[in-house]
């Protein structure tokens, strides 16, 4: 069974309450207080500091983090994947197809949750050195409080990561509220946010330990950040840094994408960090099989054990304080049970190479029926986003639960993001890519390939060939792991890959040409695809789903002894675009540079008169 010990002592710590915040003026720098304890007893023992950093580890958690709206709501739609919801419904149907407004009513919780967080590392980052322990306790109780105070800054550069890629320029303090002579704070530009945050985490470098010297420290695996997760969420820091976001009409590039002229110096921090991390294969690599970093490990209620997932939310607890709708949200449905909510598009899913592992984890082209022995199949309309499917969980298994929470842990960085990362560096700083950045992304390729080399192809040579890979790759990659939005917004790509798979779903409606736009590799051609495929429910398979003819060629039989006829391609993908009764529901209301970040939240507005709104909102 998995570790929950920070799950759980976030709990003790939220109703033993041992932890003060300072009032504030602002709701959202202004947690809620859990406590009438001082700070000074907060901070008397590792013991109660421990605490202190277990609160600020609860903000990840729970439906206002990544239990739901953060890690389901806010990426989407993108180039892979539609949220299954309605246009105008001022709720997370308007945010995945770009059409909310500051007055949406899933933008202000997580806006406030974040702050908290970061409310609440300051007040550890803060007090923590001032302990008498940090400088003249014994050995272990240096050691644990130095660690501490790294996932303190840590903890907060992750809550910054997340407002700046949601919301741009927003106010920052790195001060407790109760040390501050104001509240009212106005936006501070990004650039500036993200170098404090790249300082820190430096810093933070030589306080956290590897994750093979927790040991050492007497403690058990968790889901505790380590040396690994600082350093990996370093260098996407600085690729962000070094990436392309949208700047404010009052900025010095106008409303417009842009990204700094020195860009590649953050490259390079990327590249540095991501070297470092390849150099410790001890602490951290690619699991062998991409399926069981999923089902076998995520879905298990498992921890990694060669330490793929690097940085993970640890959710538990049943409620949507603390735990996870992953698995009900998203993922396939049980006897109708579970939301569906994350649909796959269908030419996200033709985007994988028949004989690519990945793509049965991440898509999933069926749904159990009620004997919760058989499956359904859907086809390429109704595909569903389910690397966290319910079906997959166990110990214990929820296969036939009404519950919504699942205690799945959502990953924030794996170290196939790291591989990738610094081969995506490599190629900016050199104009091409060298043997280590080919390796490195090659690595990432023959273990979807199931370590079979020789079916990953041909990996370009040149800047732009490789850097199409690196993109196409990504998404194969990580898709339903919240990571695809944000790095088209980095490379500037987001408004023209929302168009390109609106041509290509035409396209593959229509059953004409290939995939528009750049996609490396990748010449399906849509008219050969099957109208309908043959399959299976069956023990053998990964997902228990067997096909019985290509899905990659048209069909040739009418019929298969055993095998079930279902239909495949159609017309009905122009379903997608006219999105549950709104025509063009597919990122519908989406327009360059205004619709990459989401508008502020009214409320947040109305709390502080010198927060502004921006990006045409």
């Amino acid at each position: 069974m998995q570790t929950k010990g920070i799950q759980n002592q976030i709990k003790l710590t939220a109703i033993a309450g041992i932890i003060l915040i300072a009032g504030s003026c602002k709701k959202y720098l202004d947690p809620t207080a859990v406590s009438s304890f001082p700070t000074d007893y907060v901070f008397s023992n590792v013991q109660n500091a421990q605490k202190a950093v277990f609160a600020a580890y609860q903000q990840l958690t729970g439906d206002n983090g990544y239990g739901i709206r953060i890690s389901m709501y806010f990426p989407y739609d993108n180039d892979e994947m539609i949220g299954i919801h309605q246009i105008g419904d001022n709720d997370r149907g308007d945010i995945a197809h770009y059409n909310a407004s500051s007055g949406n009513a899933q933008l202000n919780t997580p806006f406030n949750q974040l702050y908290k967080g970061i409310e609440w590392s300051n007040i550890c980052i803060y007090n923590i050195p001032k302990m008498d322990m940090y400088a003249k306790g014994t050995a272990q109780q240096i050691g644990e409080l130095q660690r501490l105070y790294g996932e303190a800054l840590t903890l907060r550069a992750q809550y910054y990561l997340e407002l700046i890629r949601n919301w741009g320029d927003v106010p920052a303090q790195f001060l407790p509220s109760s040390q501050l002579p104001n509240l009212f704070l106005k936006k501070t530009d990004r650039d500036t946010i993200y170098n404090q945050l790249l300082n820190d985490l430096l810093s933070a470098e030589s306080l956290v330990p590897w994750r093979t010297e927790i040991a050492t420290l007497g403690d058990a695996p968790d889901e505790r950040i380590t040396k690994g997760a600082v350093k990996g969420l370093r260098a996407r820091i600085a690729l962000y840094r070094g990436g392309y976001s949208l700047r404010r009409a009052s900025s010095s590039y106008g409303q417009t994408m842009a990204r700094p002229a020195d860009y590649k110096t953050y490259y390079q921090i990327a590249w540095n960090e991501c070297k470092d991390l390849m150099a410790r294969r001890d602490e951290h690599t690619l699991n062998a099989s991409y399926n069981t970093v999923f089902k076998g490990s995520l879905d298990a209620h498992s921890l990694d054990p060669v330490g793929e997932v690097m940085f993970q939310v640890a959710m538990a607890g049943g409620t949507g304080s603390y735990d996870s709708k992953l698995g009900y949200y998203d993922g396939t449905k049980v006897n109708g049970l579970g939301n569906a909510a994350i649909g796959v598009l269908p030419t996200y899913f033709y985007l994988f190479d028949s004989t690519d592992t990945r793509r049965d984890v991440v898509c999933a082209a069926y749904e159990v029926n009620s004997d919760l022995s058989t499956l359904k199949i859907h086809p390429p309309t109704t595909l569903e986003e389910a690397k966290f499917r319910r079906d997959w969980i166990t110990n214990p298994s929820v296969l036939s639960s009404a519950a919504q929470y699942f205690g799945i842990n959502w990953p924030i960085l794996r170290f196939s993001d790291v591989l990738l990362m610094f081969a995506e560096a490599d190629n900016e700083i050199n104009g091409a890519p060298s043997a280590d950045a080919i390796a490195a992304f090659e690595e990432v390729r023959t273990r979807a390939y199931g370590g079979n080399h020789a079916l990953i192809g041909t990996t370009p040579t040149d800047h732009d060939g490789f850097f199409n890979a690196i993109v196409k790759e990504r998404s194969l990659e990580f898709g339903g792991e919240g990571v695809r939005k944000y790095d088209l917004i980095r490379w500037n790509l987001l408004a023209s890959r929302l168009a390109d798979a609106k041509t290509n779903l035409t396209n593959m409606g229509n059953r004409t040409g290939t995939f528009a736009g750049n996609y490396t590799n990748n010449t399906l051609d849509f008219s050969k695809l099957p109208d309908s495929v043959f399959y299976k429910t069956t023990s053998t398979s990964a997902t228990g789903l067997q096909f019985g003819t290509s899905l990659y060629a048209p069909r040739t039989v009418s019929s298969l002894s055993g095998y079930t006829r279902a239909l495949w391609i159609s017309k009905a993908i122009y379903g997608i675009l006219q999105q549950t009764g709104s025509s063009n529901g597919y990122a519908y209301g989406f327009k360059p540079n205004h619709s990459e970040l989401l508008p502020i939240p009214q409320a947040a507005l109305d709390a502080n008169y010198n927060l502004t709104q921006d990006y045409g909102y």
